[in-house]
């Protein structure tokens, strides 16, 4: 599943799109995770003004509505011209007045609505901050942590914590740190959480700025693979020996998810360390968006 470094690689390859006018809709298979909406054809005639990223949501703003743009677990999009050739899962097809924009989801789990409904607006306004904001901070992750016995790598992939640390990016961030997948959350000191919020920060700058993860066909608007998956130093690598302490890394099933980890480097911590936010920044409040008052 394409993960916030590959989505937010992907937004940036559509951004040539930007204040180019829609010529014509074409859906040519309208069932992915919800229908496409029907009148996705008023899009005609409209101008795109912005792309962002909400977690591992792409909104696209266009003159009269924004609409909401979800890869799932195989979608894609891909810029290229009207007369290539059609892929047999080429979905949704928007001409623009320089490109073409075709999505293409060979297993149908992405989503293309409107952003103007209150359903479809629940499935951002329920989310943690941006990891890579000032919201996302120790004090505001310490808070978080203090009361979840779960694994940290399930408490730091839960979206209403923090949105976008995918299975990649939370596996290598725990290996780096030495931190057991399976360590529950409420047990971590208040260093490891400043550590934690530094490396999970760390190593999705550097995703970003490789492209994103290419383990299977990902590839953004252009076509371009991504190159972070050649650092990778524990995820995918059950079986081989760790780089640090040449232990045979293992893997275990966390929330559903395989989780690689070095027995050795990351040995799971019997005594409980319990979270607690330093004193002298305990009196601070923290609001639901992660800020400090």
């Amino acid at each position: 599943m394409p993960e916030l470094p590959e989505v937010e690689t992907t937004k940036t390859s559509l951004l040539p799109l930007l204040n180019q006018k829609v010529i014509s809709v074409q859906v040519r298979e309208s069932r992915l995770r919800w229908p496409i909406p029907e009148n996705i054809t008023q899009l005609q005639g409209q101008k795109l003004l912005n792309l962002t990223r909400r977690s591992k949501y792409i909104l696209a703003e266009f003159e009269s509505a924004t609409m909401l743009w979800h890869l799932g677990m195989s979608g894609s999009f891909r810029l290229c011209d009207h007369n290539t050739e059609l892929r047999k899962h080429d979905h949704l097809i928007i001409q623009f007045e320089d490109a073409e924009l075709r999505y293409h989801d060979p297993r149908r789990f992405g989503c293309i609505l409107w952003l103007d409904d209150a359903n479809q607006t629940k499935l951002i306004d329920t989310l943690g901050p941006e990891p890579l904001s000032d919201e996302f901070n120790a004090i505001y992750l310490a808070d978080k942590l203090k009361n979840k016995q779960v694994g940290t790598k399930v408490a730091i992939m839960d979206n209403h914590i923090v949105v976008g640390v995918g299975n990649i990016y939370a596996t290598e961030s725990l290996f780096n740190l030495g931190i057991h997948p399976a360590q529950p959350a409420s047990s971590l000191s208040f260093e490891q959480v400043e550590q934690l919020v530094i490396e999970i920060k760390r190593i999705l700058k550097i995703a970003i700025d490789l492209g994103g993860s290419t383990l299977r066909d990902y590839s953004n608007a252009m076509g371009e693979n991504g190159y972070f998956q050649q650092t990778l130093l524990a995820y995918g690598r059950a079986g081989e020996m760790c780089v640090n302490c040449e232990t045979t890394l293992e893997n275990i099933k966390l929330g559903q998810r395989a989780s690689v980890f070095c027995p050795q480097c990351q040995a799971l911590k019997r005594v409980k360390n319990e979270v607690k936010i330093p004193k002298k920044t305990a009196t601070r409040t923290i609001s639901k968006s992660g800020a400090k008052k």
